[in-house]
């Protein structure tokens, strides 16, 4: 099982508003790729709030090969929808993770 993990600074003037869309659409969305089996969603606690608010978000995937036809196939064009609605006011951060049991 790997882990799809996007952490981001949010400004606090677009929290409540960025949240909803999250929910709403954006999750729905990247699920419906049909390559993640679950999602995650966070709000870190006890960080430095001063540049933004930090969110989490994970997605589930089973296989690299998921995951990577995630990024050819899905994410230049939800990154871009993302970035035309909110613009500069939140950063990402992605890494990929491998589940150990």
């Amino acid at each position: 099982m790997l882990v799809y993990n996007i952490t981001m600074k949010v400004d606090p003037e677009i929290e409540e508003e960025w949240i909803r869309w999250q929910r709403e659409e954006h999750i729905p969305e990247i699920m419906a790729t049909g390559l993640f089996t679950e999602h995650k969603f966070y709000r870190l606690l006890e960080q430095d709030e001063t540049e933004g608010i930090t969110y989490v978000i994970q997605y589930f995937t089973s296989s690299m090969e998921e995951y990577n036809r995630y990024l050819n196939e899905f994410a230049p064009s939800l990154r871009k929808k993302a970035s035309d609605k909110w613009q500069d006011r939140f950063v990402g951060f992605r890494t990929i993770m491998q589940v150990v049991q």
